[in-house]
């Protein structure tokens, strides 16, 4: 059984997605609140497997919610459901530790997948905030840094470049003719080296190293 909070000061939203996860059999809804101080602290107490928080939110945004609790309850992974398509404070999030983005005008299938993916360890963006990310680098490029990088062998930085350009394993094995679980033993140890959760946060760590540019394929 999945277990899950649901942040949002919208009321009749903040319903609408708990009783949309609660109506499945693997997912149980444990707690919800309207603002980001309380889904903190719900965090804290019920420490459940997925937290669902919007961004902008009264007394703690998203952002910072998002961070307290990945400091303080490591294991609650954070998917945060978002109105604003061109909400700036994206990639912020995704810095606090934010596993998984999806607008809310998302099917509910959609939302339900993405809550079991997060669960289970994996990433999951919204493809227009997937395009954002990439914009963000774009407009706003940070400085060259391949420190991180140097630990890779050059089958793993093939492999995380495949996945900063959003393929799936089974893309990935095709493009470089390797199988399936060959790419997902190589992601699990370029998450390893390079010290981060997820593939979103993989796709970051090439971007800013400078292994990734925008428009470049």
């Amino acid at each position: 059984m999945i277990r899950v909070t649901v942040a949002d000061d919208q009321a009749v939203v903040r319903a609408g997605i708990a009783a949309v996860l609660d109506a499945e059999a693997d997912l149980n809804v444990v707690g919800q609140c309207a603002d980001g101080e309380a889904a903190v602290a719900l965090a804290a107490e019920l420490r459940p497997d997925v937290a669902v928080v919007d961004i902008r939110m009264p007394r703690l945004d998203g952002i910072a919610a998002a961070a307290r609790i990945t400091a303080d309850v490591p294991r609650t992974r954070i998917l945060v459901l978002t109105t604003f398509g061109l909400d700036e404070y994206v990639f912020a999030a995704l810095r606090a530790g934010a596993a998984g983005f999806l607008l809310k005008d998302a099917e509910p299938e959609r939302v339900i997948d993405a809550v079991r993916v997060v669960a289970a360890g994996d990433a999951l963006l919204d493809p227009g905030i997937t395009r954002r990310l990439i914009d963000r680098f774009t407009s706003a490029p940070g400085p060259d840094d391949a420190a991180p990088l140097a630990a890779l062998t050059p089958r793993e930085t093939e492999v995380l470049v495949q996945v900063a350009r959003g393929g799936t394993n089974a893309e990935i094995a095709g493009a470089l003719g390797i199988s399936a679980a060959t790419v997902k033993d190589h992601v699990a140890v370029v998450l390893g080296k390079l010290g981060v959760r997820d593939r979103v946060h993989a796709t970051i760590a090439a971007y800013e190293s400078g292994l990734i540019r925008p428009g470049v394929r």
